[in-house]
């Protein structure tokens, strides 16, 4: 398989999800590109985008709407102003005009231009859009892609380009692999993933690129513990996370991030006190990723609260501090590699459990390692936090990211914490269930799970709650 590098799994965007906002985003930049190769943006008269399956009965909850046309005017997901991405849509709605590539006004009407074909699926994948261009010359160019989960993209028919990644010194296709590379040449599972990074970049990059993961996680966590009001969409949902923290704070507010982190540290908090931060963070995390705001993949945009919230818990509560941060990101990046590779991570294939399932798991391995845990006991802790979510469905009402994904953040990170204290009381050799045994077990249930339940809300909770679905 192709290698998989901690930051394929960990990616800065925009939620509300990784799968149907940041990868079509990125597929309106891959077709842009083309454009460019086949004579410039200035050739291209009309444009037409068409939206199947999974992106097509939730890309409207899911914002994949605004995602297309962001990126068809290659604004970047890491750096773009996100609060003038929903005015930026309501202009190109009202004048019926998009800036193609930022530059070359295009006649384009999203009401006519961009295509939901709810009773339609490609093939390959429940996420499949397709853009065609209409060009001066007559020419009519058209690329079909897949967003295949966790803001990966791959188009139709796509053979390898370009210069293939550098294999590394230590290749993991398994938890079997990884545990063989720790006892042989003596390593931690971090410093296994870290002989293999150096294969891609050099040190000091791959220390600044968790770093800036680390500093993103933080930010928007902090955004989340200050905003209030209700999420957009038309569901009603309230942001909690500002008010949690605010009484848990005794009515203080930080005014930066320094400050804030400073309060988390100042007292020792009970046992239940603990408890209700970890639920602030990740509620804090996902109710800005609801809201289009700035957030870490981890390994997808749904469940991006589960990482931070435990790594929070991890520097502020659990005596580890800020050397905790590179061996767990380390970590639970390679956890989640291993999903990805032995079954899925993309909710339209495999329900919540590619989604929640994989971050706890990634969360509690992490977790695990920073709390001195064994290789084996580190894939134990994976393995009991995936094992309890075997089997959850995706059922996003209103096809948007907000219930119950949001209180699903909170239940991922708490249970990663469980069974990473479970993992270190126990004995891995004990255990009869393996972390590779899991990762199948995963993808079969994946597999006989019915559609419904993967991302479409036609089934489960998005059939009882009643809620009109606004356009972004």
């Amino acid at each position: 398989m192709e290698p998989i590098s901690v930051f394929d799994i960990f990616k800065i965007g925009v939620g509300p999800s990784s799968s149907h906002t940041l990868g079509p985003w990125r597929a309106a930049q891959r077709f842009l590109d083309r454009c460019r190769a086949a004579g410039g943006l200035e050739q291209v008269a009309r444009l037409r985008v068409d939206l199947y399956g999974s992106l097509a009965k939730t890309g409207r909850g899911h914002g994949t709407d605004l995602a297309v046309l962001m990126g068809l005017r290659d604004e970047d997901p890491a750096t773009c102003d996100t609060a003038q991405l929903r005015p930026a849509v309501a202009v190109i709605r009202a004048g019926r005009q998009l800036a193609l590539g930022g530059r070359h006004p295009l006649p384009f009407d999203p009401q006519t231009d961009l295509v939901f074909h709810m009773d339609q699926a490609l093939p390959f994948h429940p996420n499949g859009l397709t853009f065609t261009a209409h060009l001066q010359n007559g020419a009519r160019l058209a690329e079909t892609y897949y967003s295949v989960g966790g803001g990966f993209v791959v188009q139709e028919q796509e053979a390898p380009g370009g210069a293939p990644r550098a294999r590394p010194p230590l290749p993991i296709e398994a938890g079997a692999d990884l545990l063989r590379h720790c006892r042989t040449h003596g390593l931690s599972i971090p410093e296994v993933v870290w002989r293999n990074e150096l294969a891609w970049a050099a040190p000091d990059e791959v220390r600044a690129g968790l770093q800036r993961l680390w500093a993103a996680m933080q930010a928007c966590a902090f955004r989340g513990c200050r905003t209030e009001g209700v999420l957009p969409g038309g569901l009603g949902v309230i942001r909690r996370a500002a008010g949690l923290s605010r009484r848990l704070l005794g009515g203080e507010r930080p005014a930066d991030e320094d400050a804030w982190r400073a309060a988390l540290r100042a007292r020792a908090w009970t046992f239940a006190e603990v408890l209700k931060w970890v639920s602030c963070f990740a509620l804090a995390v996902n109710e800005e990723n609801a809201a289009f705001g700035r957030v870490v993949t981890a390994p997808t945009n749904g469940a991006a609260g589960v990482i931070p919230a435990v790594l929070l818990h991890a520097v502020c509560f659990s005596g580890a501090g800020e050397a905790a941060v590179e061996p767990f990101l380390l970590t639970a990046g390679e956890i989640g590699s291993l999903f990805k590779k032995g079954a899925t991570i993309s909710a339209a294939l495999g329900g919540c459990q590619a989604e929640i399932g994989v971050s706890s798991a990634m969360a509690a391995g992490a977790l695990a390692q920073c709390l001195g845990g064994s290789p084996e006991q580190v894939l134990m802790a994976a393995e009991i936090a995936m094992e309890h979510h075997l089997g959850l469905t995706c059922d996003p009402v209103g096809g948007l990211v907000q219930v119950p994904c949001i209180e699903r953040n909170t239940m991922g990170a708490l249970k990663a914490i469980a069974a990473a204290h479970l993992a270190l009381e126990g004995d891995p050799a004990q255990a009869r269930v393996t972390f590779d045994a899991v990762v199948k077990s995963m993808w079969v249930t994946a597999l006989d799970m019915n559609g419904k339940y993967k991302e479409t809300a036609e089934g489960g909770l998005a059939l009882h709650i009643p809620v009109n679905v606004a356009e972004c």
